[in-house]
């Protein structure tokens, strides 16, 4: 199963009217399940060099079906993943990626996104995941 163009086009359209309820800039990436890129958008103004972490940040939840914050705190030093950020042409182990589930719970895709705090990252891309569900 794999996340349709209008569905990540969804998942943009919510995480970009988050970013700016919110007052921040973001680039948003939406992957499918094989992790290719379906959608992606740089708000104006957002930072050049969170292009690639967006994208890096959606690659890595799909990679590993995981929130990649989740996988940032397995891959602390003395963790079991210690250094698995250098894996896979290089991860981004903090918040900002969401793996993206159908309504049977199968993983479609996943959204990165990149632009602000952590935190910022990961309320907006979890307003495009819950665009989807």
């Amino acid at each position: 199963m794999n996340i349709t163009l209008a569905q990540a086009q969804q998942a943009v359209e919510a995480a970009k009217q988050k970013a700016s309820e919110i007052g921040t800039l973001m680039n948003i990436a939406v992957v499918d399940a094989g992790a290719n890129l379906t959608a992606f958008v740089r708000m104006d103004g957002a930072w050049l060099g969170s292009v690639d972490i967006a994208m890096r940040k959606a690659r890595t939840a799909r990679y590993f079906d995981m929130p990649s914050g989740e996988l940032g705190k397995l891959s602390q030093p003395g963790g079991s993943l210690y250094n698995i950020e250098h894996a896979n042409g290089g991860l981004i182990t903090f918040p900002g990626g969401i793996p993206i589930k159908n309504a049977q719970g199968e993983i479609i895709g996943a959204i990165g996104v990149s632009g602000s705090t952590v935190d910022n990252d990961h309320t907006v891309a979890q307003a495009g995941v819950d665009a989807i569900v």
